[in-house]
């Protein structure tokens, strides 16, 4: 026997579980992936209780490829068939990116890019050949621009727009739709390391996860190839796309220097 499930990486808290907790509401059965077993399976079994979806759970550091290829088997094992796939699981490091050793580095573009391939290339094929599925990439405003102090979390959602973008025009036609979610500072643990206030820019009010959650899902059941949650983010991405580019960088300098 075989069941669709949707599949949430990085599903443990912020805005990964917000993510699960909207498509169980509209009745999506999940696996959730994250590295702690014990924070999966008390979300799995507080979302399954409240909202009477089937929720399943796979542990794994998904900065390794040997637990990309594990969360594969281990949905083929268990009779998966994913028609929906997150890509949320990401980390942020702040700092001067010579203050960060290459390592951290390394362990970002692992798992904001490199399982995202992994698991987009091994599942975007068997939805091709069902002519069935849906993905969404967790991607950010950054974006669209560089950010010092952030610049590989930046180039890393770069990437991921650029990727989702070009799969959407590739996939067209073929019943797979990829959507790029691209929220502003969002109030999450990731944002708030160490004990610190949360990340947040002058002016632009930071997003909750709920209605990043939401605004996503939404764009994805549609098929939108992008979508940017919140308006004053919405228009701060495109004001600065129309300014010159050495305008573009120093106000976004500028505005670093002052907000985050």
């Amino acid at each position: 026997m075989t069941r669709n499930v949707t599949l949430v990486t990085g599903a443990s808290a912020g805005i990964g579980r917000a993510l699960a907790d909207v498509f169980a509401e509209h009745g999506h059965d999940l696996v959730l992936v994250a590295r702690s077993a014990g924070q999966l399976k008390s979300a799995a079994a507080e979302i399954a209780g409240r909202t009477g979806v089937k929720c399943d759970w796979i542990a794994a550091d998904l900065t390794l490829a040997d637990d990309c290829d594990r969360v594969l088997a281990e949905l083929d094992a268990r009779g998966f068939h994913v028609d929906v796939l997150v890509n949320n699981a990401g980390v942020l490091h702040e700092g001067h990116f010579l203050d960060v050793s290459a390592d951290r580095h390394v362990q970002l573009v692992d798992l904001n890019v490199l399982s995202v391939i992994r698991l987009t290339h091994a599942l975007a094929g068997r939805m091709r050949d069902r002519r069935a599925g849906r993905i969404l990439n967790v991607a950010s405003t950054s974006s669209f621009n560089p950010v010092p102090s952030l610049a590989c979390y930046a180039a890393s959602k770069a990437f991921l727009l650029s990727f989702s973008e070009s799969l959407s025009l590739e996939l067209e036609g073929e019943g797979v739709t990829v959507t790029a979610l691209c929220p502003g500072f969002t109030n999450t643990d990731m944002i708030a390391q160490g004990g610190r206030a949360p990340m947040r820019l002058p002016v632009i009010p930071n997003l909750e996860p709920r209605e990043v959650a939401e605004s996503g899902y939404a764009a994805c059941m549609k098929g939108d190839p992008v979508r940017i949650p919140g308006l004053f983010n919405r228009l701060a991405v495109t004001g600065l796309r129309h300014t010159p580019d050495w305008v573009r960088r120093r106000t976004i300098a500028l505005v670093e220097r002052i907000g985050v």
